[in-house]
Order: structure tokens, then C-alpha cells, then sequence
């Protein structure tokens, strides 16, 4: 099988991820707008780990693409896009310290963290105000959780 295969395949497992946790929001756990698990940040991992970084990219830009066409509209794309290259920017650089200096579980909570980073960065873009920055506190605290529990899945995953 050829690596444009493996692209395509991860490409539709994030884009059902992504509806997975569109179908099941965390609005009736966590109250809070913006809050996801992230799964399809699992498959960005696995491309990353597996295919580099460009591949990782195109995986993430895609599935955006798609799932903006899909469900979404013009601003979930740039919201996604933004998040997810910064994710993909940041891991990248994170897994160069894999098995020195970060675990999986590290990378996840770094791409989480990066990821929101992205998407304030964006909204606030969007918005043209700076008062957007101030949820940040509350998305990083999200990104520890979420970004511990991809990380794991990704272990897991990974070990198979």
C-alpha cells in the first residue's frame, strides 16, 4: 500500500473523529464553549510519528478542508486551520525530544495548548479584539486533560 493510501485512510478516520465529537459535544460534561476532546489529534500523532511532519500537515489541512465543507463553514476553517498547523508546528518541534525529554502525553498537551493558542490567536484576528485572550487560561487547562488522554490513546495505538 502506498503512502497516498495511508493519507486518505487517516484523512476519513479524522474526518469521523471529528463528527464522532460533533454527535457527542462536551457541553453537558464541560458548560464551556470550544472545549473538545480532540480526537482526531490522535491520527495527527500517528501521521506524524509514522509518515514526518509534511505528511502530518497535509493530513490536518485536509481533514480541515473537508470538514469545513462538510459541517462547518468559513469561519470553522479558519479556526481549525489555524489551530491545527500551530498544532502540527508544535508537536513537530516536541517530537524531536520524544523518549529525552517528552512523552506522547507531552506532545499531546503541547499540541492541545498550541492548537488553542491557534484558534484565539484566529478569533481574536476575526473579532479584531484582544479580549478573547483572556479564556486562554481555561483552554490550557482543557489541553491538559485533553491533550493527556490523545496522548495516551497514541501510546496505546502506537504500541500496536
Amino acid at each position: 500500500m502506498n503512502n497516498r493510501v495511508h493519507y486518505a485512510l487517516l484523512i476519513s478516520l479524522a474526518l469521523v473523529l471529528s463528527l464522532v465529537e460533533k454527535l457527542f459535544p462536551l457541553g453537558g460534561l464541560v458548560p464551556l464553549p470550544g472545549i473538545k476532546l480532540g480526537l482526531a489529534n490522535i491520527v495527527t500523532m500517528i501521521a506524524l510519528f509514522y509518515f514526518g511532519w509534511q505528511a502530518a500537515m497535509l493530513i490536518t489541512v485536509s481533514r480541515c478542508l473537508l470538514s469545513s465543507m462538510f459541517y462547518g463553514g468559513l469561519i470553522t476553517l479558519a479556526l481549525s486551520l489555524a489551530g491545527g498547523i500551530l498544532a502540527i508546528s508544535v508537536m513537530a518541534i516536541l517530537k524531536r525530544g520524544h523518549g529525552k525529554w517528552f512523552s506522547l502525553i507531552g506532545i499531546g498537551i503541547g499540541g492541545a495548548a498550541a492548537h488553542n493558542l491557534g484558534q484565539i490567536i484566529m478569533a481574536s484576528l476575526l473579532m479584531n479584539s484582544g479580549a478573547v485572550f483572556y479564556y486562554l487560561a481555561v483552554l490550557f487547562v482543557a489541553a491538559l486533560i485533553t491533550g493527556t488522554l490523545t496522548g495516551m490513546i497514541t501510546h496505546v495505538l502506537l504500541q500496536r
